[in-house]
């Protein structure tokens, strides 16, 4: 009876002894019991390392596709042209018929200083559009120092004024349907400009990109000039820092003569150092080329170009645009009226001389 006795009480004096063991073995560590691991398993010293982040996701790539193809642009049945057309047709109905080709296409809307409230009349504009079914083409031209004291001088007073300008406009397009050409020229003349007005020039630019994208239906091409201005590599920096890459991309040949394929390949040289953006064509006036890197203030001899069209053929020209429109004054060069004034006999003139 003893023996047992002391049997069971050795046995559970071992039981306890192991458990105290393990117990012990659990609070230390699975490994080791001294140095700084242990020190750190019990929570004393080192604290364990952080997991290591997820690195952040990659952006989508920039949509390069046409956000122009398919669309519709809207015809002005009251324009300049047509009106002209309609006063010939009686008395000279064989030039009416000629004017009647320009009355027939798209052309852009001008939107600058002269408009006393641009909200108003950008909402009127782009609902007459909406209301037909179409796409305005808007020309927001009213930069401060634009045009350099030129020919189409004139402009918004200051930046804050050329801001609240720009926020106007895009209110008045809201979320309708609209292409913007952003300020012709203004990127490509500024080199008359300051190195301060440069900068400011540029930033503004790139606030009307961000304001007028902030629209999903708003698509914006800010203009670039053309292939006798600028080098490819001169112009696609301008376009970076302007914020091309918020923007659908830039148009080239505004108010100019340059044919549409050496446009077009200037177009593409600037796009491979852009990050693939691609551009709009003004053809307005194209049809015969350039009488002359100097003579581009209404020179005798044009024609109209290629009609408006967003099946250009091109893998980065989204449209060929009137963006001119074409008859109007590029100012008062010899002895011809201000700028944007109609010249029924010169738009007669482009007319008669179009492949068409």
């Amino acid at each position: 009876m003893q023996l047992a006795l002391a049997g069971r009480a050795t046995s559970a004096l071992v039981a306890t002894l192991a458990f105290l063991a393990v117990a012990c073995s659990d609070a230390v560590g699975p490994d080791s019991t001294s140095g700084p691991d242990a020190a750190a398993a019990r929570g004393t010293s080192k604290k364990q390392p952080s997991p290591t982040p997820l690195p952040a996701p990659t952006p989508p790539p920039p949509d390069l596709s046409n956000p122009l193809i398919g669309m519709s642009l809207y015809v002005n049945p009251s324009s300049k042209a047509a009106a002209q057309a309609s006063a010939w047709r009686s008395t000279r109905p064989a030039d009416a018929l000629q004017m009647d080709k320009i009355a027939a296409q798209p052309s852009a809307k001008w939107f600058g200083d002269w408009n006393t409230d641009v909200r108003a009349d950008v909402d009127r504009a782009v609902g007459t559009a909406a209301i037909a079914g179409t796409v305005p083409v808007l020309v927001a031209y009213n930069i401060p120092q634009r045009d350099c004291g030129g020919f189409s001088a004139g402009g918004s007073n200051n930046p804050d004024g050329y801001r609240a300008w720009i926020s106007a406009v895009a209110t008045g397009i809201g979320a309708r349907r609209a292409i913007v050409i952003l300020e012709p020229d203004a990127l490509a003349g500024m080199d008359c400009l300051s190195a301060t007005d440069q900068t400011t020039r540029t930033s503004l630019i790139k606030y009307a990109v961000n304001t007028l994208r902030a629209n999903g239906g708003t698509s914006v091409y800010i203009d670039a000039g053309h292939s006798h201005w600028h080098s490819a590599s001169t112009m696609a920096t301008r376009l970076i820092n302007a914020g091309v890459a918020t923007a659908n991309g830039f148009s080239l040949n505004v108010s100019n003569f340059y044919y549409t394929s050496e446009q077009a390949t200037y177009g593409d040289a600037i796009s491979a150092l852009a990050g693939g953006r691609h551009y709009v064509i003004d053809t307005s006036r194209n049809g015969l080329g350039s009488a002359g890197d100097a003579l581009w203030c209404n020179p005798d001899g044009r024609a109209l170009g290629d009609r408006p069209t967003t099946a250009t053929g091109r893998s980065l020209a989204d449209a060929y645009l009137w963006i001119k429109v074409a008859g109007e004054s590029d100012g008062s060069c010899n002895g011809n009226p201000a700028a944007g004034t109609w010249m029924a006999e010169y738009a007669l003139g482009l007319a008669q001389r179009a492949a068409y």
